[in-house]
Order: structure tokens, then sequence, then C-alpha cells
């Protein structure tokens, strides 16, 4: 009825004749605008019929997708995802004595059922794998293990299994220590230039194997490598390759990844690949000749620029009474171009590093122990109270955490800028700040240090 009255003009007069024939004309419009319009109600009742159908139905698929968003995150992809491990880790191993812990894992001594054999397990929970991205760190580091295995420098995988809760990665137990404290722990404190060739050759081998896989280790330091034994000739390990990631020739990297004090100028440029390893070893080497690390500052930014900038001190003491050989090796290791760098296959051929080459087996300044001393101190330190602090945060607050990162880093390169920090203070939000306040709050993070 409303779109028959909607044609209908009223007079504005106030004869009662005018009245009666403007009814009366009315009457006859309504009339013929009713039959007129009777087919297009009909139509449009049709039509909105539909339209409420088709909208009854958007607002149904929309609950339906909130849902499914609100379900999927309520259940991490860690155990949505079938592995395709086998299943039957209780059946095969008892677990003992924990050995170390990881931001998603714990590494234990575990027994082989079948054969009494003791093993190393590294078990990762399902449940902290909240993105697909942890899942696929998980495959590729078992993928990685199973590509190395053989290699006498490296921890040797058995298997990966799972269960609901636990991905398991069975690996070679190595009960040797790790590298800086076995160099502190000798009684007789000989410590030699051979000592620290022995060892940087080693490690050298790890990265010219993972190279010839096509492989990035992407974290080499001291506190990835362990010794098989205590026996003193047992083999240096490589046993964490959780950065680790495979590269095709001629393509870079472009996230930063790995330790400051060992980081390559070209990963804090973005374009990085195997070379960066060289570097890392060569950063190792020069701390094993003179205890100190060769680029420091006391923010994590200030080492950066000192990377990017500066050149290794080769002047303090010992490094007058190390051998001119040893100081070329580092020195060619720790070239900031990586195309004039040497690669680690060509560093395995240096007089010094080399089996039976020009290292001196005349004892280091023993000066040399005390500094290393002091870096392995600080080290620890640093490292209890970042697990510290990260034991304080749940699962759910560290869900939120990762969300509001993600939603800062707008460029999604894994690493908040100070410009993305300064925009996300600024944003019109509950807490927004006043752009003086914005660079007060990012100069006090830049000067932020342990």
């Amino acid at each position: 009825m409303g779109v028959c009255f909607s044609t209908i003009k009223v007079s504005g007069s106030n004869s009662n004749n005018n009245v009666n024939h403007n009814r009366k004309e009315a009457t006859k419009q309504q009339t013929k605008t009713t039959k007129a319009t009777a087919p297009t109600r009909k139509k449009q009742e049709v039509v909105d019929h539909q339209q409420n159908n088709k909208n009854v139905n958007n607002e149904e698929e929309k609950k339906l997708k909130v849902k499914e968003k609100q379900g999927s995150k309520a259940i991490p992809c860690g155990k949505r995802t079938d592995f395709g491990y086998d299943k039957d880790f209780g059946m095969r191993y008892t677990i003992g004595k924990l050995l170390g812990h990881g931001q998603f894992g714990y590494t234990y001594v575990a027994t082989d059922k079948a054969n009494g054999d003791r093993v190393a397990v590294k078990r990762i929970e399902k449940n902290k794998m909240i993105l697909p991205i942890a899942v696929e760190d998980v495959k590729r580091e078992v993928k990685i293990l199973r590509e190395l295995t053989g290699h006498e420098n490296v921890v040797q995988f058995y298997n990966a299994l799972e269960d609901d809760s636990y991905v398991y990665i069975v690996m070679e137990l190595c009960e040797g220590g790790e590298l800086l404290d076995r160099i502190l722990s000798k009684k007789d404190s000989r410590y030699t230039e051979k000592d620290a060739a022995v060892v940087v050759r080693q490690m050298l081998k790890v990265a010219a194997q993972c190279h010839l896989h096509g492989l990035v280790h992407r974290d080499m330091k001291p506190e990835n490598f362990l010794f098989k034994s205590t026996k003193e000739d047992t083999p240096l390990k490589a046993t964490d390759f959780g950065l680790s990631d495979f590269i095709k020739p001629g393509r870079k990297f472009q996230d930063i990844v790995g330790s400051a004090y060992y980081v390559a100028p070209e990963v804090l440029k973005r374009k990085s690949g195997p070379e960066s390893d060289v570097w890392s070893i060569g950063v190792i080497t020069y701390i094993l000749l003179c205890g100190r690390r060769p680029f420091w500052d006391k923010t994590e930014d200030g080492i950066f620029k000192e990377v990017l900038k500066n050149k290794p001190d080769f002047r303090r003491k010992p490094w007058p009474t190390i051998s001119t050989s040893a100081r070329d090796f580092v020195n060619k290791l720790l070239v900031k171009d990586p195309r004039a760098r040497l690669t680690a296959a060509q560093a395995l051929s240096h007089p010094w590093v080399r089996e039976g080459g020009s290292a001196s087996e005349i004892p280091i300044d023993i000066s040399v122990l005390s500094n290393m001393r002091q870096f392995v101190k600080y080290s620890r330190l640093k490292q209890f109270a970042l697990r510290a602090l990260a034991s304080t945060i749940n699962e759910e607050e560290l869900a939120d955490l990762k969300d509001q990162f993600d939603a800062i880093d707008v460029d999604k390169n894994g690493a908040i800028s100070l410009e993305e920090m300064r925009q996300a203070l600024a944003k019109d939000l509950p807490w927004k700040l006043k752009e003086s306040r914005v660079l007060e709050i990012l100069q006090a993070v830049s000067d932020f240090h342990f």
C-alpha cells in the first residue's frame, strides 16, 4: 500500500467540493495504481525474498568463517598436523634426565629399549607450534639432519617420531661438553694455536658439507658444537640446525638471523648466502686465539654497526705473540665483501688450519684463557636472564605477543624496524602518543642492553 499512496498528489484547497472531488480522483488513481503495481509488488516480494535468503546465507557463511577462524586459532597448527613420522616412541624409548631446553622443546637422555643404547631425544611440543611456519621449521630440521647424517662432525640422526602431543627427534648423545668449556677445563692450562686449529678445521668441514648439500647453517657459534665424549681425541659435533635452511645457487637470504657476535655484514644487509657461515667461523677463530670478541658494543645495534664499519683489532695483547699464519687466516675469513672471502673448502687448505699445517704448538698467553672465561660467564648470564624471562610467559600470552608482533611488522620481514615501531606508537589508538614521546621511547629502546 505504501507504493500506491506515494503516487497521490494531495491538493492544498479548503473547499469541500474540491475535497470530495479529490477523494474520488484519488480513489480512481488508487485503483489504477494498485492494479498497475500488483505484478510489480509480486516481483518485488520475490526479489526481497531472494535478497533476504541471500543475506541470511551470507550471514551464515560469515558466522561459519568466524567459527573456522576461531577453531583454527584455538588449536595450534602443530596439533592439527600429522608429520608422517612413526608413532611408537613410548614402545621404543625410555626418557631419562633432562639435558637442556630451548623455546619449543627439551632435550633428554633416553634409552633405546631394543639394545640399551643411550641416545639424545629432542622433544618438541606440538602445542607450541602455533603457526604453520613452526611446523615447517621442525620438518626442515629433520630433513637437514637426514641429509647430513654420516658426517663425522655432525651429530648422527637416528629417527623422528611423534604422538598426539610431541615430535621426537632421536640423535646421537654427545657427552663431552661445549667447546669453550672443554678448552677452559684443561688441567695443565696448556692451550696452543694447534688446539684452536684442530677445532676450527672440524667446524669448516661441517660448513663445507652443508654448502655441498645446498644448505647454509646460519648460526655457527661455540654453543652449537659439542664434543662426542670426554676422551682427548674425541670429535667435535655440530648439534643444532634450527636456523639452517636450503638455498638455490645465485639466490640470497633476505632475513636477519643468527647471533649478534657472529653475524656477517651481508646478513645485516639482507643478502646473505653460504659465505656467512665462513665469517662466523672467522669470529670463533678470533675468540679462540685471544679470548675476546672482534666486534663488541654494549648494545646489539652497536655490535651491528661495528660489524658493518670496523676491522678486528690485531694490535692488543696477545696478538703480537700470535703467529703470522694465524692472523692471515683470520683476516681472510673476516673479509667484509663475501665475494672476496675464502669459501669453506678454500679455508680448509690454508696452511694454518690444514692437518699437519703451520699452527704453533707453543702455549698461548695465559691471558687468553682468562679473557675466554669472562666471555663465557657473560654469555651464560645473558642466556639465563632470557630463559628466566621467557619462562614467565604462558602459551596464550606468547600467542598474543606473536599477533601483536605481526601487526607491527608491516613489511613481514620477521623484524620490527624503528620506523615500524614509530608508526605503531603514533597510530590513532587508546595508547596513541605524541611524536616527542614516541621519539623518547624509541631512543630508550635503541639504548637498551643487557
